[in-house]
């Protein structure tokens, strides 16, 4: 038993009441496998709904912290600073967990992975299908992290954070939904309005490059400083390419020329595929942004 990989589950939640016994059971009804749940936390991040209630049901099973509002990435940090297991799934109080997802998950745990990312199934805010078919993850629930890993990439902002150990050859991706992915108003994903998401997703790519290159001074173990510095510029080019396709759904085409030239000047630096550039460049020209927004999905998501 002491050899199985301990895994701790962390439910983040802001006001996200009504749904948080769902993830919570979630996480208590997980399948047996080669794994230990070592425990259940819930991060009540300042909430003023029904979370309090939600929580006192669980008291005897599941450990609540709860505090003043901090935010997400706070909360995400806490989730690896606070718990003890080996390895973390976060999830995020509005989602939940399949049955199978911790036993599925460990069963990929090997020698030298440190980020084990799968697929999600999306669903709308009553938990009905809002895909037909299942989209890949990345996100904050769908990822199982190793702890120890994850500390050294502390304080983050977003779970894109943790990618790096998957550019470091430490990652291994499962194309099995593990996960109900729920879209609605409240979701902290700003997809409603033009540009919103892909600017925030640049400042996280940005700060992510630079917390990369400070690494370099004393490099992790799971990686070597050379390798640092191309992941560093890597995650530049992502930003860059981030903001080009926000100022393209904001119709600001002229601006897009220095994020452009930083994209292509780090892509080349870190040894990557050009394709992203040209598909940024492309985009920029014709003014035809890369990620669809209808109409209809902005009401609906």
């Amino acid at each position: 038993m002491n050899d199985l990989p301990r895994i701790s589950c962390v439910i983040l939640c802001h006001n996200y009441g009504r749904y948080l016994d769902r993830a919570i059971s979630s996480c208590l009804e997980q399948e047996p496998g080669r794994y230990v749940l070592h425990e259940v936390i819930v991060i009540d991040d300042g909430s003023t709904d029904e979370t309090v209630e939600i929580c006192r049901r669980y008291e005897d099973r599941v450990r609540v912290i709860r505090r003043e509002t901090k935010g997400f990435g706070p909360s995400l940090t806490d989730a690896f600073r606070l718990s003890s297991g080996d390895w973390v799934a976060p999830l995020d109080a509005d989602d939940w967990f399949h049955a199978s997802k911790l036993r599925t998950c460990a069963d990929a745990i090997t020698d030298g992975r440190l980020f084990i990312e799968h697929w999600e199934h999306v669903v709308d805010a009553d938990g009905r299908p809002f895909l037909a078919e299942p989209h890949p993850g990345g996100n904050t629930s769908t990822l199982l992290v190793h702890r120890e890993a994850a500390l050294t990439l502390l304080p983050v902002t977003n779970e894109i954070f943790f990618h790096a150990l998957r550019e470091a050859g430490h990652g291994y991706a499962l194309r099995v939904p593990l996960v109900y992915y729920r879209l609605h108003p409240l979701s902290m994903t700003d997809r409603h309005n033009r540009g919103v998401s892909q600017l925030y997703r640049a400042e996280v790519s940005a700060a992510l490059a630079r917390r990369l290159r400070t690494l370099t001074a004393d490099p992790p173990s799971w990686t070597a400083r050379r390798d640092l510095h191309r992941m560093s510029q890597h995650f530049r080019a992502l930003g860059a390419g981030h903001l080009v396709e926000a100022q393209v759904q904001l119709g600001r085409r002229r601006t897009c020329l220095r994020p452009l030239i930083t994209m292509l000047i780090d892509t080349a630096c870190s040894r990557r595929s050009f394709a992203p550039w040209v598909r940024a460049m492309s985009s920029a020209l014709t003014g035809r942004p890369q990620v669809a927004i209808s109409s209809d999905q902005e009401r609906r998501s």
